[in-house]
């Protein structure tokens, strides 16, 4: 798989696989982490503005789409129930989302992105069961609980 910066061309491809991951999330226990709309195309568009966005392409086709940014996170300035491995300076993967029936798609972005910075955090739902199992198998450690912009709790990771 190759990691790219998404681009504007890449924005319907982008949707629908988030739709589709939303659908998953709803069918294997975690139908409140994303609901039915997020994340919002807005966000999308500003997340490749930026160059924060990134595909993961296969086959000349998106197989998954995550936002990578180097540097402090809000959310992870307080933790709960644990302590962050380190404080050093860290990347953050959020709204990572891989396409059905591609194997290893979500690893290879984790990867990606710790190949980035070596510090590299994330969270997730306590009952998104399936990312907490794709994050441990990548050598990340729980550490805590956050808080996500809506106040809802999150599991936190950390990998260094």
């Amino acid at each position: 798989m190759e990691i790219r910066q998404a681009q504007r061309k890449d924005l319907a491809q982008i949707m629908e696989l988030y739709a589709q991951a939303r659908a998953f999330m709803a069918r294997t226990g975690n139908p409140e982490q994303w609901g039915t709309s997020y994340p919002p195309e807005g966000l999308i568009r500003e997340d490749i503005e930026k160059g924060i966005s990134y595909v993961a392409e296969q086959d000349g086709e998106i197989a998954a789409v995550f936002m990578y940014a180097f540097g402090d996170d809000p959310t992870y300035a307080v933790i709960e129930d644990g302590a962050w491995i380190n404080d050093r300076p860290y990347g953050v993967i959020h709204r990572i989302a891989a396409r059905e029936g591609v194997k290893g798609a979500g690893s290879c972005c984790m990867q990606w992105g710790y190949a980035q910075c070596g510090n590299l955090r994330m969270d997730t739902h306590e009952d998104n069961r399936v990312m907490q199992h794709v994050l441990e198998k990548n050598g990340f450690r729980r550490c805590g609980r956050i808080y996500i912009e809506d106040g809802s709790p999150r599991v936190a990771y950390q990998k260094v």
